[in-house]
């Protein structure tokens, strides 16, 4: 007879790419792994994989089955969680970060997925936008929260809180006055995001939209080097406001009236449309109820 180990271990070799990752995700061996393919195959006397080659390949019989797994496993998930408390489900959650919210509210995100879900393992993953949409885009990652940057039907959001950004710089970067338009800001040595970052790519737009050049820019992708370029003098950077509040009333950065303002950067939690799974719904509730951009981890 045909076991749900067997089709999940299908699934996820042809999602994920290979036998090592479909045993890392599903925490057991290669091997094991291979057993559940092997059997599975002997006993209807057809081959799922191809392996004449250096890397399993599916054959056609094999694509079938592992689109039609799918939403079979789907439906095993949602019935074991409907059988299952929160306080007893055991699952992995891979979960999937900007740095600004890792150090703002994932402490609080991670307390509150733990306080109702105790036996859950929680896999972070802490990189730019672009880099954990991918990630969601390969089902390598269940659930990513970032700027409100992408628009896939293949994937659902909710929305969050958005950042209030301002351009910062050390007190004595100042000049003449605090008060200037877009295009003298530009003037200076600015530290900004680059393409690579869904911050920096939405602002990027905001500068082509405004005739700005920043071509010339200090390009970081890194928020607290960011944050030292400004307080060292050596550059004006745009900067949470409201998480960095303490270090502009002890006097250590400044914040510059520059016109237009930059728009608040709204954030939301992807995962994928198709998933019916009230586990991640219930990671999203979370997340939705503790995202809190205005504390910094640090102070």
């Amino acid at each position: 007879m045909i076991t749900l180990k067997q089709v999940e271990a299908v699934f996820w070799v042809a999602r994920l790419g290979s036998f090592d990752a479909a045993a890392d995700h599903l925490n057991t061996t290669q091997s094991a792994i291979s057993k559940r393919i092997q059997d599975l195959e002997g006993r209807y006397g057809q081959a799922l994989f191809d392996r004449s080659g250096r890397k399993a390949l599916l054959t056609p019989l094999g694509e079938q089955i592992a689109r039609l797994a799918e939403p079979l496993l789907e439906q095993r998930d949602v019935l074991l969680q409907t059988l299952e408390s929160p306080a007893t489900l055991q699952r992995k959650l891979r979960l999937g970060v900007t740095e600004l919210t890792a150090l703002t509210w994932l402490p609080d995100l991670v307390q509150g997925i733990r306080a109702q879900y105790p036996r859950v393992e929680i896999l972070p993953e802490v990189d730019v936008s672009p880099v954990l949409y991918a990630r969601l885009e390969s089902n390598s990652i269940d659930l990513i929260i970032v700027p409100d940057i992408f628009t896939d039907s293949r994937f659902a959001n909710q929305p969050l809180h958005a950042v209030e950004n301002a351009w910062m710089c050390a007190p004595g970067q100042v000049g003449g006055a605090s008060a200037m338009p877009l295009q003298q800001l530009a003037e200076r040595t600015l530290a900004l995001q680059s393409g690579q970052s869904g911050m920096g790519r939405a602002y990027g737009q905001w500068f082509r939209q405004h005739g700005v050049d920043v071509s010339r820019a200090i390009f970081c992708n890194n928020l607290l080097a960011q944050i030292g370029l400004a307080v060292s003098g050596l550059a004006t950077s745009y900067l949470p406001r409201h998480s960095l509040q303490r270090m502009i009333d002890q006097g250590q950065l400044t914040v510059l009236d520059v016109t237009p303002v930059l728009p608040p950067l709204p954030y939301k939690a992807i995962f994928r449309a198709h998933e019916d799974d009230p586990f991640i719904g219930a990671m999203v509730a979370i997340a939705r109820q503790v995202c809190d951009f205005r504390k910094l981890i640090m102070h």
